[in-house]
């Protein structure tokens, strides 16, 4: 490896990327895991399972999580950043305020996975981070959109937690009906619903109803 020539100053140094070693151990640890809880109660299954399965070193696992529950955590929080701001990364113009389609269709794929999450109490946890994520990227979303007023900003974190929660409960009520509905319908859907609901309010307001609650004024 060549180093760097000295030339009388110190250069400023280059925020360092993510060891790609670090990312590919992380993914296959998340896979094994994911993979046992499909054959076995969550509960049964053991760290050390999930190191032979993933041929990862039991100190290199307890450097990166505290246990096995850390581990799923890690893979939940991993998802929902990708989803919940694939959108603005990829810079979509459209009317969509959260991939619905890629969503549904993702986790439709993986019901088996979705029951065992539920069967082991863990799905409320899934749950629980999918709204605070979605709240964010739903809140960039309406901020980046052309098709709203400037809203304050306490207006849109209110709506994009509101619309982060008709989502999530539109997906439960999606999986519990057996995923029957192409999940291309369910975006087209959450999206007439979202939209209906953001330029009713909307009208109000530009006719002189004050229907903003005097706690979300600017």
């Amino acid at each position: 490896m060549r180093l760097p020539e000295q030339t009388g100053h110190t250069k400023q140094k280059q925020p360092r990327k993510p060891d790609e070693r670090i990312r590919r151990t992380h993914g296959r640890l998340g896979i094994a895991l994911v993979q046992l809880i499909q054959e076995k109660p969550m509960d049964d299954v053991t760290v050390q399972e999930v190191l032979d399965r993933a041929s990862v070193g039991r100190s290199t696992f307890y450097f990166h999580f505290r246990d096995k529950n850390d581990l799923l955590l890690s893979q939940f929080e991993k998802f929902l950043k990708m989803m919940s701001t694939a959108l603005s990364v990829r810079k979509e113009e459209s009317r969509r305020v959260v991939p619905v389609a890629e969503l549904f269709a993702h986790i439709g794929s993986q019901r088996k996975v979705y029951r065992a999450l539920a069967d082991s109490g863990r799905l409320n946890d899934f749950f629980d981070l999918a709204q605070g994520y979605f709240s964010r990227g739903i809140e960039q979303r309406l901020r980046e959109s052309k098709r709203l007023p400037k809203l304050p900003q306490r207006e849109l974190a209110a709506r994009g937690s509101a619309l982060a929660g008709s989502l999530l409960s539109l997906l439960r009520w999606w999986l519990d009906r057996g995923a029957k509905e192409p999940a291309r319908d369910m975006d087209e859907l959450f999206h007439r619903m979202a939209w209906t609901g953001l330029q009713s309010s909307l009208s109000c307001d530009l006719r002189g109803s004050d229907t903003t609650p005097r706690h979300l004024a600017p």
